[in-house]
């Protein structure tokens, strides 16, 4: 498939009284079952039932910080084994004006799942002063992918960076799975994440911030972790990270604390926004989508938002997991045929949230549910898998929105990065979410405007019939349908 072209242009609708064609401020673009990608529309079968979808221009919610992927050791592998070519297409396709224009983004700080082998900035064990921290093992793959982003990026992009675990010597397991950070090494753990940030600037790349731990409460023991309960992880910050960033001059980077599943979110929250706490350096928390495969946890994230609600709420990672690609397939991803690991290893109580599931329906479905419950940021897992959804140590299968073949030098782009790019290219950081409302069972909305004003909405239809919807609020009424199985996205200029 080559590269997505997005054309912009005016639209004319075809409405159904007559054939008259309307000339409006307004482009719909919409990714179907039915074989569209990011295509634009210009003429809409409106039917007998219409459903009213107001938008509340003066109900103004969270902030947006961003959208995006990860750069992990594994993408950027991938990346430089494609020819020259394919490298710029690919860069071009997440961060250039015709692409996706990824403006969030995570990267790892030391090994993690996916990476190729186990890896630390410093192994040297006892270097408490960490005289022999390096992040040489960044700069074959991974740093020159971020490097070739930003030269892409006409508006740049923000990086939260992860660590997966600490090195094992300072761990009560001396392991790279599992375990604790051992109390005598909360001082020099903090030094390592201000030496990765010093090393990444003269790198020329600065960080906007960090999570503290990804997935504090473990994974199974599967691959790199490190465990905090939320008293841990607070004190970890109050005391050790926050201070010596700050003393540092780099208090200016965000600190997102918990970064796991959404189920335990309230637990979280609680203890690291305790009331009548002087000081907090943690500046909002990080979530990912694992916990089930429909439930998007409104109740969680809306308890989140209220109980710090001058922080920032951030999805940091998702993807659809233990699955190996499905190569060059579009309909596969919009049938009921992806797993995750809950399917088959979830205890018989937790059973119900791992159905089998329609991939596309499970990005849609959660980004818009994310939006209208406060979250302001949502990051996706692997930018580039190969077909194997690999490569990486553990043999941790997973999909990507883009998976490439270096092997014949082939992309494919999966339905995942056009539901993606309805996101994060027309969204864009420091858009407003506006508060929307309709009455349609199965109809998802959501809507943002931007900091130029334009009007930003994405509809999302999961039922296998057509939908004919009004748009109430936005200065006159427009109607227009949606496919089945479909996503819209909606851009209305002033």
């Amino acid at each position: 498939m080559q590269k997505p072209i997005y054309i912009l242009g005016s639209l004319f609708l075809l409405l159904s009284n007559g054939c008259t064609e309307q000339k409006t401020n307004m482009q719909v673009f919409e990714t179907s079952k039915s074989g569209h990608q990011l295509t634009q529309l210009k003429e809409f079968e409106i039917g007998e039932t219409i459903v009213d979808v107001v938008i509340h221009k003066d109900i103004k919610k969270q902030r947006i910080t961003g959208f995006g992927g990860a750069f992990t050791e594994s993408t950027a592998y991938l990346l430089h084994q494609m020819s020259e070519p394919k490298q710029t297409e690919l860069l071009d396709a997440y961060f250039g004006l015709d692409g996706a224009q990824y403006s969030l983004t995570r990267t790892h700080m030391n090994s993690c799942d996916f990476s190729r082998f186990h890896y630390s900035y410093d192994t040297v064990v006892g270097d408490t002063q960490l005289e022999h921290f390096s992040i040489q093992p960044d700069k074959e793959h991974l740093i020159p992918m971020i490097k070739g982003a930003m030269q892409v990026s006409k508006d740049g992009f923000k990086i939260i960076a992860s660590p997966w675990t600490a090195p094992p010597w300072m761990k009560d397991n001396n392991d790279w799975v599992g375990g604790k950070l051992l109390p005598e090494y909360y001082a020099t753990w903090a030094l390592f994440f201000k030496k990765y940030a010093q090393s990444m600037a003269t790198e020329g790349i600065n960080l906007w911030g960090f999570t503290v731990e990804n997935e504090p409460l473990g994974n199974g023991n599967n691959w790199e972790s490190m465990h905090f309960t939320p008293e841990e992880m607070s004190q970890f910050v109050q005391e050790y990270l926050g201070p010596e960033l700050e003393k540092s001059n780099l208090d200016d980077l965000v600190i997102l604390g918990y970064d796991q599943n959404r189920a335990d979110l309230k637990e979280w929250v609680d203890g690291m926004f305790p009331s009548g706490k002087s000081k907090n350096y943690f500046d909002g928390t990080a979530v990912h989508w694992y916990e089930s495969t429909y439930d998007y946890f409104p109740d969680e994230l809306d308890y989140a938002h209220q109980k710090a609600p001058d922080k920032y709420l951030i999805q940091t990672e998702a993807c659809v997991d233990s699955e190996i690609p499905v190569w060059k397939d579009d309909q596969w991803y919009w049938e009921k045929n992806a797993t995750d690991w809950g399917y088959d290893w979830a205890s018989d109580d937790k059973k119900y949230l791992h159905p089998k599931y329609i991939a596309s329906h499970r990005y849609a479905r959660d980004i818009i549910g994310c939006l209208n419950h406060w979250v302001d940021g949502w990051i996706d897992w692997n930018m580039i898998l190969d077909r194997q959804g690999g490569p990486n140590w553990f043999k941790n299968w997973c999909v990507a929105p883009i998976i490439v073949d270096p092997t014949t030098d082939e992309i494919y782009y999966t339905p995942l990065y056009y539901i993606m790019s309805h996101f994060s290219k027309f969204i864009r950081p420091e858009a407003r979410v506006l508060q929307t409302n309709h009455i349609h069972t199965d109809l998802m909305i959501t809507a943002a405007v931007n900091k130029d004003k334009s009007l930003v909405i994405v509809v999302f239809n999961p039922t296998n019939n057509m939908i004919t919807y009004r748009l109430k609020g936005i200065g006159d009424h427009r109607e227009l349908s949606i496919s089945p199985n479909a996503i819209q996205t909606i851009i209305v200029q002033p």
